[in-house]
């Protein structure tokens, strides 16, 4: 079964639903490029459990994400970031967007509003899962939106940091960024080693509960 069969990509709920971070419980440490990724556990936003450990020899990448934010409206309002899901998912990359921003933040938004407004944009991942406790968020030391990591077939952290090396919110900036994700997803499918494996991340602050 194909990826994309295993979602309805931004399907809408009619209700928000418990959001949960079950493997989280027992993740000792962040994670580390080079180290296996945290395994995790989280609804999608319409209701669906998805589970890291279900895309076992793929390419993920986990896209840490907060509509309100003008960074990720960079992104996504010049297309870049659908150009990036797209081209990989088409490879057969798993790329799952996360929402860590907390209830009662008031850059919060339900999974049927929150997967509306991706959908208004176009947005071609294979899933939107819902972080509302930040656990996942925390154990990936997610600081940003956009926050993007990588993780191979064998389920080893290779990439972990900013989308680019424009640390701005001009989408201008884009005709000369150098994209560090794109760059690390043709090296690793190409089965070499990832040449810039981290790089700072750049753009809003998760609005973590607490």
């Amino acid at each position: 079964m194909t990826t994309r069969r295993h979602f309805h990509r931004w399907t809408l709920a009619t209700a928000a639903l418990p959001l949960i971070a079950g493997a989280l419980a027992t993740v000792a440490q962040a994670a580390t490029v080079g180290q296996p990724a945290p395994p995790f556990e989280l609804k999608d936003a319409s209701g669906r459990t998805v589970r890291l450990a279900d895309f076992k020899g793929k390419h993920v990448v986990l896209e840490w994400t907060n509509p309100g934010c003008p960074f990720v409206a960079k992104h996504y309002g010049s297309q870049n970031m659908q150009g990036l899901q797209k081209e990989f998912t088409a490879q057969g990359v798993v790329w799952l967007s996360i929402s860590s921003t907390a209830p009662g933040n008031p850059e919060y938004l339900a999974p049927a509003e929150l997967a509306a407004r991706y959908r208004a944009w176009g947005a071609s991942a294979s899933g939107l899962l819902l972080d509302d406790s930040g656990a996942v968020g925390k154990a990936y030391a997610a600081k940003t939106t956009p926050h993007l990591f990588v993780i191979d077939p064998t389920g080893k952290l290779v990439y972990a940091g900013g989308i680019d090396d424009k640390r701005s919110a001009d989408p201008a900036d884009l005709k000369t960024a150098k994209n560090f994700v794109r760059a690390a997803l043709l090296e690793s499918l190409a089965g070499k080693a990832v040449s810039v494996p981290s790089a700072a991340p750049y753009g809003c602050g998760i609005k973590y509960a607490g």
